[in-house]
């Protein structure tokens, strides 16, 4: 896992709109780390789906800033001495964009469709003896055996999110991707304006009700300061930094660091790191098929890598990054550090793993994302580790999504 700190650029005019006086300006532009291809959120593990489905729809749990599990569609929920059976009760008042009332029935119908799907999900679902609508505003989750983490499945804040959506749409098989995007979230995708490469388009749900409580993170109360969000598809990050310098856009969101000098120079843009815990890279391989269905050639992966090259080639600026081998997430609890693995390549360790794997020097494929500018330059970097290392590679050039 290579440690990455993405920043977001923000025009200073915009913390006007942040204020309760923000009246004047009522759109906010933004420029995307990638165009929204796919909306239905149980469809891809892409972010910038993920956040498209936060911005139309609400969750029973979030994670705030502490990292604790809270109610947010819920108003409150009970547990059994035994922990088998939990009871959950909506907050009073909920719409859904149509305006028709959120009911227990439509929350039981939407986590049977995410669970079928993400993989948490489906061991929540694989514990679960009955998951029942009591009353409009209450259900049920009987569980068959313990199972310790159903705050952190239904509050999951990640791909995939177990979204709330109308018992209509979320009784869409889960094989198929929705055609009614109906939330209950604090903007309404306009449909009709959406022109795929071009342009996504929110507005403002009046009737969006906030939780009381001050926003931490993905809980508490979600107040829209604006009318109208508008997600332009720039692929060019220099013309979306000239954009933004000449106030044509609002925000873009992962600015490559090569134009942080750029933007730094002008006065009325602020650069700030608006994710302190910073983002992982991840290469994942897949599992279920040779070479990498032998544990020795993963390991072999393991011995080829070297973090401080990924990071030079697709962040540049040290003062941005750090190499980190933890599994899990760098500068938290979690974090272990296992010696050079992963920092200071053995190539020939991972020849000598490959000849125990019985590798047959068939080359394995590693996509390039070229519509995603955050990692595009990352593929170059893994092939020419990899092949030192005893691999054949062979990168092929895909969307993200």
């Amino acid at each position: 896992m290579l440690g990455l700190r993405q920043l977001a650029i923000l025009a200073t005019g915009i913390w006007a709109l942040m204020g309760p006086a923000a009246t004047a300006q009522t759109t906010l532009r933004l420029v995307a780390h990638s165009d929204l291809k796919v909306l239905d959120p149980i469809w891809t593990t892409a972010f910038i789906t993920r956040n498209h489905g936060y911005m139309i729809y609400d969750v029973l749990f979030a994670k705030d800033a502490k990292g604790e599990i809270k109610p947010q569609m819920v108003d409150k929920y009970e547990v059994s001495p035994d922990k088998l059976t939990w009871t959950f009760t909506l907050r009073p008042g909920l719409e859904w964009h149509d305006g028709k009332p959120v009911t227990a029935e439509d929350c039981v119908a939407s986590i049977k469709r995410w669970a079928a799907r993400d993989a948490l999900g489906q061991q929540l679902i694989g514990a679960t003896a009955e998951l029942m609508v009591l009353d409009p505003q209450s259900f049920r989750l009987t569980l068959k055996e313990p199972f310790g983490l159903v705050l952190e499945a239904l509050g999951k804040p990640s791909s995939n999110v177990p979204f709330m959506m109308p018992k209509k749409v979320a009784e869409t098989d889960p094989n198929k991707q929705l055609d009614d995007y109906t939330g209950s979230g604090p903007f309404i995708f306009k449909k009709d304006e959406w022109k795929p490469g071009e342009k996504i388009v929110y507005a403002k749900n009046p009737k969006y009700k906030p939780r009381d409580e001050p926003p931490s993170m993905l809980a508490g109360g979600k107040v829209a300061k604006v009318d109208r969000v508008e997600w332009l598809a720039i692929s060019d990050p220099a013309t979306a930094a000239n954009a933004l310098i000449t106030g044509e856009i609002d925000i873009i969101e992962v600015p490559p660091p090569d134009l942080f000098p750029m933007l730094k120079a002008d006065r009325n843009i602020a650069l700030y790191g608006w994710n302190q815990a910073g983002s992982q890279i991840i290469m994942r391989m897949n599992h279920l098929h040779p070479p990498f269905d032998n544990v020795k050639a993963r390991q072999a992966v393991m011995y080829s890598i070297a973090q401080e090259d990924f990071l030079r080639a697709q962040v540049g600026d040290p003062e941005i990054y750090r190499t980190c081998n933890a599994p899990l997430v760098c500068g938290s609890r979690y974090e272990k550090s296992y010696g050079d693995l992963l920092i200071k390549p053995n190539f020939e360790k991972s020849k000598a793993l490959l000849k125990e794997a019985g590798y047959d020097g068939k080359p394995i494929v590693m996509m390039h994302q070229t519509d995603l500018q955050s990692s595009n330059q990352l593929p170059a970097v893994g092939k020419q580790l990899l092949e030192r290392g005893g691999f054949k590679v062979d990168v092929q050039s895909t969307d993200w999504q």
